[in-house]
């Protein structure tokens, strides 16, 4: 079976992934209300209930506002780094310490025959890590939430099937924007989040031969739009001799609405 995929949501409003392969499935993060969340399972036929395991990337509430509910309801396992169940502890209410699991950030746990590679990233939170899923020589990638990319995660994520990638905004749009400095600062940091352009760059020294699917994530809601960011994703993959379209496609993500659950 081949590793399958669909962005439930993602957005500043909430972020949600989900992953299976050969009996085993798994969310990543859950930044919606349980009722939400329910509400996105149905949506492309899977039940919360089936879940193998839940994977915390860090402590923001549009990541883990419907841990807490998920957890106790559904019984469900849950993994995330020492220090970001330290964080995210009191903002999610009492999980049974029988379901939170450590996950160490650069290490690999297997699930069946499904291995979960976890790995830092640059984000103003107490530990950020996000994960790469391997089974039977595929290989899906989820990186939002980084100020940056640095080499040693190019390494990580290079020639993945698909990629999750973050494109959170237009760096124009966000200078000339509603937002206070500081905030704006903020997300201009080597702490906060890419911008379409530098996403791009990115992209470009780590698609490979087996690249055939890559999600734009984690647009934000003020400062950037999804036509703005394919078109800025392209034209920048375009001026590096990478053609969308050859041999992989774009895909928008939506802050309410799944993407097909599809094989990579």
């Amino acid at each position: 079976m081949s590793l399958k995929l669909s962005v439930l949501a993602s957005g500043s409003t909430g972020n949600a992934i989900y992953v299976e392969a050969e009996g085993q499935s798994f969310l990543i993060d859950a930044g919606l209300s349980g009722k939400q969340m329910e509400g996105l399972f149905s949506q492309i036929d899977r039940k919360i209930d089936d879940l193998s395991a839940i994977f915390v990337t860090h402590e923001h509430s549009d990541h883990i506002k419907g841990i807490g509910v998920l957890a106790r309801k559904y019984r469900i396992p849950v993994y995330a780094n020492e220090r970001t169940w330290k964080a995210m502890d009191p903002l999610i209410g009492e999980v049974a310490i029988d379901q939170k699991f450590t996950f160490p950030m650069e290490t690999v746990k297997s699930f069946g025959s499904v291995d979960v590679q976890s790995f830092g990233v640059s984000h103003d939170a107490v530990e950020p890590m996000f994960y790469v899923f391997h089974h039977s020589g595929q290989k899906i990638v989820l990186i939002t939430d980084t100020g940056y990319v640095s080499d040693r995660m190019k390494k990580i994520i290079e020639n993945a099937n698909a990629y999750v990638f973050e494109s959170n905004h237009d760096v124009q749009m966000l200078r000339m924007g509603r937002y206070p400095w500081s905030i704006k600062r903020r997300i201009l940091s080597d702490v906060g989040h890419v911008s379409n352009e530098d996403a791009a760059l990115a992209m470009s020294e780590v698609i490979g031969d087996n690249t055939k699917s890559i999600y734009l994530a984690h647009l934000s809601l003020d400062n950037n739009m999804k036509e703005l960011a394919r078109m800025s994703v392209s034209q920048t993959l375009e001026s590096t001799g990478i053609l969308v379209g050859d041999s992989f496609q774009l895909y928008d993500t939506d802050p309410k609405t799944p993407t097909k659950l599809v094989a990579v």
